[in-house]
């Protein structure tokens, strides 16, 4: 969901509740490991891996919108191995795989 989306299914329940509010929860609940920021659709989604150490891969269904998360400790710590190689330090990944699920390549949706 968008931080509008938050807000308006929000904003049903208290009027009071501004941009602001919800980017700031949205923030505070990133920084306990509770929600991520999908970095493409500029949307956030509940943590599914439960609280973890590494970086989380986001599969985005382009069809339905579904997002799966997996974590790989390998696979960043390759990455970033990859990156040092030219001597290039990373602080951060962002890994989003845009593509179609299971379900929606088994009923044959179009993307």
């Amino acid at each position: 969901m968008s931080a509008y989306e938050v807000l308006d299914r929000l904003c049903d329940r208290d009027s009071r509740l501004a941009p602001p509010t919800i980017y700031r929860a949205l923030a505070a609940l990133i920084e306990r490991g509770m929600v991520h920021r999908l970095e493409s659709l500029k949307a956030f989604v509940a943590c599914r891996c439960g609280p973890h150490g590494h970086v989380p891969i986001f599969s985005i269904c382009e069809a339905c919108g579904t997002v799966e998360e997996s974590v790989s400790p390998h696979f960043t710590d390759e990455l970033s191995k990859m990156a040092g190689q030219s001597g290039f330090a990373p602080t951060r990944h962002v890994i989003e795989v845009h593509g179609q699920c299971a379900l929606c390549g088994a009923q044959g949706v179009a993307v």
